[in-house]
C-alpha cells in the first residue's frame, strides 16, 4: 500500500534547470536581488558536496583540486551570482563555507552618493 507519487507541475522543474521566476515582479525596478560572496575553508571540508548539490543558483561545482584530507573541494563557477541565500552556509555539516552579503557595503554607497546631489 505505497503512497502514489506527488504530481509536480511541469514550470517548477525540468531536468537540469533550477526553479524560474513564471513573471517580472511588478516592483523589479526599485529593488536589486541580494549579493554574496562565498568563502571556503579548504582544510574544513570533507567532500560531501551538499553545498553543490543544493546551491539554488548552482553557484558551485566541485573542482579538481585537494584539501589537505585528500577530498575535492568546492569553488565557485566562473559567470555566476550567489544571491547569499546563505543555504551553502546552514546546510554544510563541518561549517566550511560562509557568505559574505556585498550588496550591503555597496547600496550604503550608493544612498550616500545618491543623497548628496540628486533631487527628487
Amino acid at each position: 500500500m505505497g503512497r502514489a507519487p506527488l504530481a509536480v507541475p511541469a514550470w517548477v522543474h525540468h531536468e537540469g534547470e533550477t526553479v524560474k521566476h513564471w513573471r517580472k515582479p511588478l516592483d523589479s525596478d526599485k529593488y536589486r536581488p541580494p549579493q554574496g560572496r562565498v568563502h571556503l575553508i579548504p582544510d574544513r571540508c570533507k567532500g560531501c558536496g551538499y553545498c553543490v548539490e543544493f546551491c539554488p543558483k548552482e553557484v558551485l561545482e566541485v573542482s579538481e583540486e585537494f584539501n589537505i584530507k585528500g577530498y575535492h573541494i568546492p569553488r565557485v563557477k566562473p559567470e555566476t551570482t550567489c544571491v547569499a541565500c546563505m543555504l551553502c552556509e546552514r546546510i554544510c555539516p563541518d561549517f566550511a563555507i560562509y557568505i559574505e552579503r556585498v550588496d550591503d557595503e555597496e547600496g550604503e554607497k550608493a544612498k550616500g552618493k545618491g543623497k548628496k546631489g540628486a533631487k527628487a
